[in-house]
This record gives C-alpha cells, sequence and structure tokens, in this order.
C-alpha cells in the first residue's frame, strides 16, 4: 500500500474498482485495511474485499481480493500529511512481507504503491527507493530502473544519483549491464525477439566528438560494442535531446538513458498517467505506478489511478508470460527415465 500518509491506498481502490481488472486475478493487499475503506468512501465504492489481520504469518487465500490488515499501524494516515517515521516503518513492512511473499511463491507479482524515501531515512532504513530494497532481498546483483510508457520503453544506466556524484557512478560496467537487462526484459516480457536499442549520450550532442566531454568515447562506446559482440542490436551513444523523437517515431523500441531525469522527463511528459516502473533483473515481478505519495492531494479524493492500473495491468501480464514460459520449458523437456540408473 506505500506510506500510510499518501496516496496509495485511494489509487488501489480506484483502480480495484473495476470488475474487469479485478477479474483478471486475484489481489493481497498488503496495508491498512482503514485507510482502504477510507478511501472508498470518499469514491464513494462500496467495499468489495476481505479482511484478514495479519498474525505475523504470510499464505496464500482463495478470495478475489484480501486485504492483509497491520492494524497497529491504525489512524497512522488520518493523522500525518508528510513524510514520518511511523510511515517509514509501516511502508517498509508492507513491501518486505510483500516481497518475502513472492519470494516463497505466494504470489505471482507485486505492485508497489508509492513511499516516501526521507520516510524510509527517518525509520532508520538506509535504502534509496523501492529498487534497491527488492534486489537486497531476492540477492539479485544486477538489475535496472526500467520505465514503460505511452510510445517509450526507458531504462537506467544510473538510478538515484545526484547529478554531481554521476562521475563516480558511470563507468563501462554500468552501461553494459543495463543494456542487456534491457535486450532481455523486451525479449522475455515484451515479445519483441530483436529489440532495437537507442543509447543516449551523457554530454550535450552527446559529447560531439569530444568537445563537451569524453566519456562517451571511454566508456558508452565501449560499452555499445561489448553488447553488440553479444548479439544485442543497439546503436548510439545518440543526444539526449532527439532520441526520444526517434524512439516517439517507431525507430527504436527501447532507450537506455544515462542519468534519472534524462529518462524520466520524457516518459512523464507523454504518459505521466499511465507510466509503470518496473525493476528488470530481479527473480521476481515488480512494478509501480510512476509517480509518489502526493500528501498534498490526501483525502481529496483527486489522485488518479492511472497509473497504477497500468501497474496492474503490466504486472499480471508479466505473471502470464512468465506462466506460459514456464509451461513450455515443461513440455520440450524430456521425459526422465527411472529405473535405468
Amino acid at each position: 500500500m506505500g506510506d500510510p500518509a499518501g496516496i496509495g491506498a485511494e489509487v488501489i481502490v480506484k483502480a480495484l474498482a473495476d470488475p474487469s481488472l479485478r477479474h483478471r486475478a486475484r489481489y493481497i493487499i498488503y496495508g491498512l485495511n482503514e485507510m482502504l475503506a477510507y478511501a472508498a468512501d470518499l469514491a464513494e465504492y462500496e467495499v468489495f474485499w476481505w479482511r484478514d489481520q495479519f498474525n505475523g504469518r504470510l499464505r496464500s487465500y482463495p478470495h478475489d481480493i484480501v486485504v492483509v490488515d497491520y492494524d497497529q499501524y491504525s489512524m497512522l494516515g488520518h493523522a500525518i500529511r508528510h513524510p514520518s517515521k511511523m510511515g517509514g516503518e509501516a511502508s517498509m513492512r508492507f513491501c518486505a512481507d510483500a516481497i518475502d511473499a513472492a519470494n516463497k511463491k505466494l504470489v505471482d507479482a507485486v505492485v508497489t504503491a508509492p513511499i516516501a524515501k526521507e520516510s524510509w531515512k527517518l525509520a532508520g532504513h538506509q535504502w534509496p527507493g523501492h529498487t534497491e530494497l527488492f534486489a537486497a532481498r531476492t540477492n539479485t546483483r544486477n538489475f535496472a530502473m526500467m520505465f514503460a510508457g505511452g510510445p517509450f520503453k526507458v531504462a537506467l544506466a544510473t538510478v538515484h544519483v545526484p547529478l554531481m556524484g554521476l562521475w563516480n557512478k558511470l563507468n563501462i560496467g554500468a552501461v553494459f549491464s543495463p543494456l542487456e537487462l534491457l535486450h532481455n526484459a523486451m525479449v522475455e516480457w515484451f515479445d519483441i525477439p530483436h529489440p532495437r536499442i537507442a543509447v543516449c549520450g551523457v554530454n550535450p550532442h552527446a559529447g560531439e566528438n569530444g568537445q563537451f566531454g569524453d566519456e562517451e568515447d571511454r566508456i558508452i562506446k565501449p560499452a555499445i560494442l561489448m553488447a553488440r559482440e553479444q548479439g544485442i542490436d543497439c546503436t548510439g551513444p545518440y543526444p539526449g535531446d532527439t532520441v526520444f523523437l526517434a524512439a516517439r517515431d517507431g525507430k527504436f523500441d527501447a532507450v537506455l538513458a544515462m542519468y534519472h531525469d534524462q529518462g524520466l522527463i520524457p516518459i512523464k511528459l507523454l504518459a505521466f498517467d499511465r507510466a509503470v516502473n518496473v525493476t528488470i533483473g530481479l527473480p521476481i515481478i515488480r512494478t509501480s505506478p510512476d509517480h509518489g505519495t502526493a500528501f498534498d492531494i490526501v483525502g481529496r479524493n483527486r489522485a488518479n489511478p492511472g497509473s497504477m492500473r497500468a501497474a496492474i495491468e503490466l504486472a499480471i501480464e508479466m505473471a502470464c508470460r512468465k506462466q506460459a514460459r514456464m509451461r513450455s520449458q515443461a513440455q520440450c523437456e524430456p521425459p526422465r527415465r527411472v529405473g535405468d540408473e
């Protein structure tokens, strides 16, 4: 459910209020029943879920929608409309238990509502965001943040890094690894067998032959060469101010951006209410709406559920594709011979 003081409860309720979406999967909501019921009341929806008070044991459920209620944090969302220690403790608990449920195969995918990174810090958690937390709790070393929205599929070479600290993080491996993950994600999750990937430069005009920086020649071009030797169809580096026009027009299937805002500005400009954040490289499926907690509009019934709905729909599609692959692999495996040992 994300931060109890944010719009997580509202966008979840509004998205799942549509019976057509509810009937596509079964849902377990880790959060606060009180806040979800409050959001439903504001939006004039009848409660459409079951409630189970969390007793410390994760399990599956036969119901279409169940709220696992952590009522020890009750009334938190009503009292606070800003980052807080308790908000960080609650949202971390919801998220950590959802990840554990996925690791135990109790759920097929996880969709995370927005958290406040400042709340996590106030609660003593040092993760800079969901992405890094998921990687740590699934023992994943190579992972990347990808966004899907409108005409774009965009992955990031670096994520939550101050712009002035970018030069200490950007290296050949930091470009090659997400490039490989992006290629695999396009093949496995989006059914594009031979994706065309554009790689952004990091400097104005992609360095313009070294006039505005040499990172393109020292770092990005060698990473592209490595990827092409692995059979990945990638080209660049391209200037960041024009490459997204080419991607919008269908010349590329995906783009690798070098830093956070380079990739997020075009996504949020053209698909703010439908953009989805996907963590690629994990052994489990994780999606998220591409917006924050929006503390300023909580309790006003003004939150747009479009991005949350898109995140849920993409998680369902990815889970179905994963199950289809597993069935196909099982059918292709030769039958085991018994008694020949």
